[in-house]
């Protein structure tokens, strides 16, 4: 079955966008994802502080990477945009930040408040973050918290955004071991130790990624760390460099599961990011019995690159080892997925953290597997995933990009069509989705209002 022909666009059970997919062909060919958003985020940040003109490229054209964009604007940064994914930013330094006008929305980007808010505590004027109705229900203390300890003022509500940052001309450094395994916490943490009297320490209980710290020193800011600890000292300048930014493995991940899943696929994706602490997708993958093959390709922005070569293969379900948790926590509405469609099950533990991304991704990822046949036993770390087959349904993703994502590619296996609805925030990390996917392989169209007919099929185009 093939559902790729265009349709009208349609509303899904509230009135937002949806989609309805079903399965589609092989994945072949060579494609690439868009560039990285993590990577993105930090490069405009960063490239704003420093002393002369910075050029990105390969810079997400996503609605997250732009909320980033648009907050230094209104700080007086001058951003031009002389192509799609080009960006030349015209640096004012460490200390030329203006203040604000008006509150600077995050829109759905959590790393962009949690970054923001590091970043801000120590500047000399007032300044306040707001994000969407997804963002503003999401947990702030673990960044407030010790951003307080250095001496910065934040107001919220009860936890949770609005932040509203007073102004303070310099921060005291700390000593800080996080309790949680979070990249964001970290790269805060970092961010106003740049503004701080003496040197910032982070450790962590597991190793997370490292893009803060990669970054700041591709920029000239001195910092020391290793997997689990990072630590820099203030009174420094940043130097304007250029950045390339490489594809973003976690939107990569949607096609790596994809092509591993759907018989005959031999799919090439090009110049994805690879840092260890972001893909450990793929040594769990390849524990289940994927066939991945990496050809490294170099490096860019200070990231290893390489070309992902991934062939159709049964999996097997697994224990997940809790070291990969931290190293690939928003990939997991793929490996459900993938999980889903293994022998035997599979067992997540050690990833309380996936109850506070965009949506509460255990609960939202198995409620929609369980609409689609599968046996899922909830766990308030993880989740026990029964492999088995997947049937036609209605998938609500509650607003949370990856997990409509991960149920478009589930669609592909699935014996009916399948209906996604509230899809929009897509958006927010991966534009052009739809058309990438239906290019690859998949059966996809936007709208869907007819449903799905008794028969398990799209209703006739």
């Amino acid at each position: 079955m093939n559902t790729t022909s265009p349709a009208e666009p349609a509303s899904g059970t509230t009135g937002s966008p949806a989609w309805l997919a079903g399965q589609g062909g092989p994945l072949r060919g060579e494609l690439r994802v868009p560039g990285d958003k993590s990577m993105s985020h930090r490069a405009i940040m960063l490239a704003a502080l420093a002393d002369g003109v910075s050029r990105i490229e390969g810079f997400l054209e996503s609605e997250d990477a732009r909320a980033t964009e648009q907050a230094f604007r209104q700080m007086g940064v001058r951003i031009d945009a002389p192509s799609p994914g080009t960006r030349e930013v015209h640096g004012v330094g460490i200390h030329g930040l203006q203040a604000p006008q008006r509150p600077l929305d995050c829109g759905n980007s959590g790393t962009a408040m949690r970054l923001l808010a590091g970043l801000l505590a120590g500047q000399g004027f007032d300044a306040v973050l707001t994000g969407d109705a997804s963002l503003s229900t999401r947990p702030m203390r673990r960044v407030t918290e010790p951003l307080a300890r250095m001496g910065a003022s934040i107001d919220t509500r009860d936890g949770r955004p609005p932040l509203t940052i007073q102004a303070k001309n310099e921060l005291q450094a700390i000593a800080f071991e996080s309790e949680v395994a979070s990249a964001q916490v970290k790269s805060a943490i970092l961010l106003a130790g740049l503004y701080a009297r003496g040197t910032t320490r982070v450790e962590e209980p597991r190793p997370t990624r490292d893009y803060t710290e990669r970054m700041l020193a591709a920029f000239g800011w001195p910092v020391d760390f290793a997997p689990g600890r990072a630590e820099l000292s203030g009174g420094h300048r940043l130097r304007a460099t250029d950045v390339s930014v490489p594809a973003d493995f976690s939107s990569a991940a949607f096609f790596i599961v994809a092509a591993t899943l759907v018989p005959g696929s031999e799919l090439r994706l090009s110049r994805v990011g690879t840092n260890p602490r972001r893909t450990g997708l793929l040594p769990v993958l390849r524990l289940m019995g994927a066939d991945i093959e990496e050809h490294p390709a170099g490096e860019e922005g200070g990231e290893p690159v390489a070309d992902l070569v991934v062939r159709h293969a049964a999996l097997r379900g697994i224990q997940v080892p809790e070291e990969h948790v931290a190293d690939m926590i928003d990939e997991f509405p793929a490996l459900f997925v993938a999980a889903a469609c293994a022998s035997g099950p599979t067992v997540v533990r050690g990833a309380a953290e996936l109850r506070v991304k965009e949506s509460d991704r255990i609960a939202t990822m198995a409620a929609g597997l369980r609409a689609l046949g599968i046996r899922v036993d909830e766990r308030p770390d993880g989740a026990v995933i029964h492999g088995g087959t997947l049937q036609g349904g209605t998938i609500d993703s509650h607003g949370d990009h990856r997990v409509a994502m991960a149920f478009a590619v589930a669609a592909q296996l699935a014996q009916g069509a399948v209906r996604i609805a509230d899809v929009a925030n897509v958006a927010t990390s991966f534009p052009g989705f739809v058309e990438l996917a239906r290019g690859a392989g998949f059966g996809l169209r936007t709208g869907g209002a007819g449903g799905i007919n008794r028969s398990g099929s799209p209703p006739a185009q």
